[in-house]
């Protein structure tokens, strides 16, 4: 394990995948071809970078009931350590996926425990090798918003805080945005959050506008199989990906995330971390479930086949 922590502040929730031909128009039904319940949220992020090698920590809630269940053993498996009590009040939220023949996939959630108090933040220590990650659907809650801001203003300026904006950046407060965004030193989103984030119609505006946007050192905005750009010292760079058959696109980009993380707190260069990052999204979109990231040797084993 690496002396550098992963500190996610966001939530764990459970998932109900279910697999469908097609999305049925408004007011009509289809019917799923499968339906099984997955830890994820926050959690697969924190499990990609667990299974590359890094020591991670979930600062968020989890509730008492079936899925608060679901979230602690799951993350008791893949080794990551929680610092919240068990809600008592209410069970850990869930999320329904609908996942389609075209590998597209689409959310909707209801929350719990994980939306909880944020004291606990209060008593993390964070050290100049550790990396903090915030999540936009933080943001959409304004008492986890502002305890979030508040401590991060505490913190020093030194400290790596990585933000993940999610799909729902259009419904963030534009202040609480804001806020974040200047003391974001990692921004890592995809090419559709990067066009919302920049109200541009293109991802080659968007990546012209990004860095008027935020003034991160190091943005980084996937791009399906076609791998990812990066965004540093006012330079752009693309980072090829890999060809791959995808079946499931659920938790790729948050696999991208966890191991980009993971690679850089080795110490890794962004070019290198992202290359790395790029081929664990590839391995988790051939795999069907939403926590699909593969394991640091999986990762090395599909880069020596890529060398060429």
């Amino acid at each position: 394990m690496s002396a550098a922590r992963l500190i996610h502040t966001g939530q764990v929730i459970v998932d109900l995948v279910m697999p469908i031909e097609r999305l049925p128009p408004p007011g009509g039904d289809t019917l799923a071809m499968d339906a099984t319940f997955e830890v994820g949220g926050g959690f697969n992020v924190m499990a990609a970078a667990s299974r590359d090698g890094m020591t991670v920590v979930y600062a968020g809630g989890h509730g008492q009931g079936r899925f608060g269940d679901m979230a602690r053993e799951a993350m008791r498996r893949e080794r990551i350590a929680w610092l919240a009590p068990v809600d008592e009040t209410r069970d850990t939220g869930f999320c329904v996926a609908l996942v389609d023949q075209a590998a597209e996939r689409t959310f909707i959630t209801h929350l719990g425990a994980e939306i909880g108090s944020r004291d606990v933040l209060h008593r993390l220590d964070p050290t100049s090798q550790d990396h903090v990650l915030v999540s936009g659907y933080t943001l959409l809650h304004e008492t986890a918003a502002a305890t979030l801001i508040d401590w991060l203003s505490r913190q020093p300026a030194s400290l790596s805080v990585a933000f993940d904006p999610g799909p729902m950046i259009g419904d963030l407060c534009p202040q609480r945005l804001d806020e974040i965004l200047r003391r974001t030193t990692l921004l890592s989103c995809n090419a559709e959050e990067a066009q919302m984030l920049t109200a541009t119609d293109s991802l080659a505006a968007a990546l012209s506008a990004l860095p008027a946007q935020t003034q991160a050192p190091l943005t980084v905005v996937r791009d399906g199989p076609r791998g990812c750009h990066l965004l540093a010292d006012g330079q752009q760079h693309h980072v090829v990906g890999f060809d791959t058959r995808a079946v499931d696109t659920n938790g790729a980009g948050d696999a991208h995330t966890g191991v980009l993380l993971a690679a850089l707190s080795r110490g890794q260069t962004p070019e290198q971390a992202a290359r790395r990052a790029n081929a664990a999204a590839a391995i988790a979109v051939s795999r069907h479930g939403p926590a699909t990231a593969p394991a640091g040797s999986e990762i090395e084993t599909f880069l020596a086949d890529h060398s060429s």
